[in-house]
């Protein structure tokens, strides 16, 4: 008898989607959906059920974000709301005439930014948050990332020295729940990072010092071809400090040195290729390295790509310097 409740109600959930024609409406159906998805899991109905809750509820989180969006900042929901029915058709929905706030509504500043972002996504990602194949996580990083691609504009200069640490992407390597990297700030796809035209800045003769850690490390050298550059050697920073890795304790990056044209160091000085420094904060990479990049090359312009700070005595590109 349960389960010939429940598939009842489940068929009735395109029916209260088409009807959530105000916030309210679709922050209940949002909330029933989920508990409903909670019940047919208790009840042991399948893993088809339990989705097809779950999908109900991101369809009513959406439809609540297009009403939020279609709202004057601050005032609730006042005024219409066009949107469409479960069939695609678009509707009218008429106007409240004492709109309540988002407080009133029981809905927070969090879930409001986050109904509204996947509202705003675009059709196909919004498909793919209801059928459960990304989630909002991935979908605001891949509008931050976007976000920071259309603010890409780099000097307007030719540098002989080059420092970058890029926004690597490790994809696969990481699961969702392990966001260190991508949650200190917006991360490129190795293409991304590919296309950035480097190469237009750079002098005939200039060197590159990229910072790189193992796991993309292969990768990396795609980079240095795309930038127009040659691998010649390598600095070690030993962290002393460990962080887990998949398949060894991890401690230490690579600085790779790379070469276009041809850019020995200025100074006839071996400095020793491990560098052991205890590390501090995430991704801060240790002053000495300016140093030592300084020490060996004296002339020419340098430029910081990628810079989350100031150093003196170069010019800095990134979002966050």
């Amino acid at each position: 008898m349960e389960t010939k409740n429940s598939l009842t109600i489940f068929t009735q959930a395109a029916h209260l989607l088409a009807e959530a024609n105000t916030i309210q409406k679709a922050k209940d159906l949002k909330d029933l959906a989920l508990t409903a998805a909670d019940w047919a899991k208790r009840k042991g109905l399948g893993k088809e059920a339990v989705q097809y809750c779950e999908s109900y509820s991101r369809r009513a989180e959406i439809r609540m974000g297009e009403m939020l969006l279609a709202t004057e900042r601050a005032k609730g929901t006042k005024g219409s709301f066009k949107g469409k029915d479960i069939s695609g058709s678009y509707l009218a929905l008429p106007p409240e005439d004492d709109p309540p706030t988002l407080l009133e509504l029981g809905i927070s500043k969090r879930e409001s930014a986050e109904a509204q972002m996947m509202a705003s996504a675009g059709e196909e990602t919004q498909e793919e948050y209801i059928t459960n194949k990304t989630s909002k996580t991935k979908v605001r990083r891949k509008k931050k990332a976007e976000e920071i691609k259309k603010k890409v504009c780099l000097p307007d200069a030719k540098y002989r020295v080059l420092y970058a640490d890029p926004p690597w992407s490790y994809g696969n390597t990481q699961p969702d729940y392990q966001t260190e990297q991508r949650d200190h700030y917006p991360v490129m796809s190795l293409k991304e990072i590919c296309e950035l035209p480097v190469e237009s800045i750079c002098e005939d003769n200039a060197v590159l010092f990229l910072w790189v850690t193992s796991p993309i490390l292969e990768e990396s050298f795609e980079v240095v071809r795309a930038w127009g550059f040659k691998y010649k050697a390598s600095f070690v920073w030993d962290k002393v400090k460990h962080n887990m890795g998949h398949y060894n304790s991890v401690r230490h990056e690579f600085l790779l040195i790379c070469v276009r044209g041809s850019c020995q160091p200025d100074v006839a000085k071996l400095i020793d290729s491990v560098q052991t420094i205890e590390r501090t904060k995430h991704s801060k990479k240790p002053v000495e390295f300016y140093k030592i990049i300084e020490t060996l090359y004296h002339y020419g312009k340098k430029l910081e790509l990628f810079a989350r700070g100031n150093q003196k005595g170069w010019e800095q590109y990134g979002n966050q310097a």
